[in-house]
């Protein structure tokens, strides 16, 4: 785990998409740990979801949380929303590959537009740490999702160089699939284990995991550490897709369906060239934008980092660190 050393008391804070599973648990860590928060706003535009975590975190009970429903597709909502918000954590995206893949427009109209719109807002307003949450699917894309999540990592790292006077950071954190979050393979796997089949895309298929605690932490970590166009990639373990089949149902039969449109056997986080301007540290991993050459020995001087060989990667299937079934049954079962 990271070791962080943040205040966030008596600062203000909004979380786009802060129903999501992510959202959730920020919302539960910066109100446990930073009770003396300012200002806490979940801005989603999913009111159902607002009224159920007003149920598990009450304005009565914690008195800096707000609950703002809006889109990040419109600017003047979010202009409005960031009206005296310090921090800005942008987890709102549409994610899922295939509704990404059926659905084009509306996938870059949120996660294109979307974070060109908080970009903006965030210029126009005094926020001063803008935090976007990334993923393994936006290094080497190969469907619609991760495309549009390149653009938008692209998007954030040059809103350093638009930023002018203003006291203003842009960075972004990218890890891979959170574990048992909504809509991931976890809880798939367990609802299909009443049937004793388990379908399977590839039997070779691997993946990063990273628990909601981990991802939180990255986050925390970035706001902070970054001095302004980081992409943040955690060192993380990975696991055989059969192995996480075998962990949540021994006795299942595993039946191979297919490849889905848009997805990989194995996914990358830094590419071959992504390393040439990649610091390794001893828990993660920087990278740094291609005209960012000076801040190499600032950042690595900084935080005691050295950068990787040129023909670097990092990818779920050479990665040296895998689950076993037995780890993985333990983390599935916590």
């Amino acid at each position: 785990m990271l070791n962080i050393n943040l205040d966030l008391n008596g600062l203000s804070i909004l979380i786009t998409g802060g129903t999501g599973s992510l959202g959730k648990k920020l919302v539960e860590t910066i109100l446990k740990k930073y009770p003396n928060v300012k200002k806490l706003v979940v801005f989603s535009r999913d009111e159902l979801k607002q009224f159920e975590m007003s149920q598990i975190f009450p304005h009565k009970k914690y008195k800096a949380i707000r609950y703002f429903i809006g889109d990040v597709r419109d600017l003047e909502r979010l202009k409005r929303a960031f009206e005296n918000i310090d921090i800005v954590i942008h987890t709102a995206a549409m994610k899922q590959v295939p509704a990404a893949e059926y659905n084009p427009m509306e996938c870059i109209k949120t996660n294109i537009l979307g974070a060109e719109n908080v970009i903006n807002a965030a210029l126009d307003s005094n926020v001063k740490n803008v935090v976007a949450l990334s993923t393994d699917k936006a290094s080497a894309p190969i469907n619609l999702y991760g495309a549009t999540k390149l653009v938008s990592d692209k998007l954030f790292i040059a809103a350093n160089n638009m930023k002018g006077s203003r006291n203003i950071k842009f960075s972004v954190v990218r890890y891979g699939n959170v574990m048992a979050s909504r809509g991931s393979v976890v809880p798939f796997f367990i609802k299909k284990k009443k049937s004793c089949i388990l379908p399977i895309t590839h039997k070779e298929m691997t993946r990063f995991n990273i628990s909601l605690e981990e991802g939180v932490n990255l986050v925390l970590f970035a706001i902070e550490n970054a001095e302004g166009g980081e992409i943040f990639v955690p060192k993380l373990y990975s696991y055989k897709i059969t192995d996480l089949a075998k962990a949540i149902c021994p006795k299942c039969k595993l039946e191979f369906i297919g490849i889905r449109a848009g997805e990989k056997i194995h996914e990358d986080m830094i590419t071959e060239t992504d390393a040439l301007n990649t610091i390794e540290f001893e828990k993660y991993f920087v990278i740094l934008p291609s005209y960012s050459h000076d801040n190499f020995k600032k950042i690595s001087k900084k935080m005691n980092g050295k950068k990787v060989k040129n023909n670097f990667k990092y990818n779920s299937f050479s990665n040296k660190d895998f689950l076993t079934v037995e780890e993985l049954k333990k983390l599935i079962s916590n």
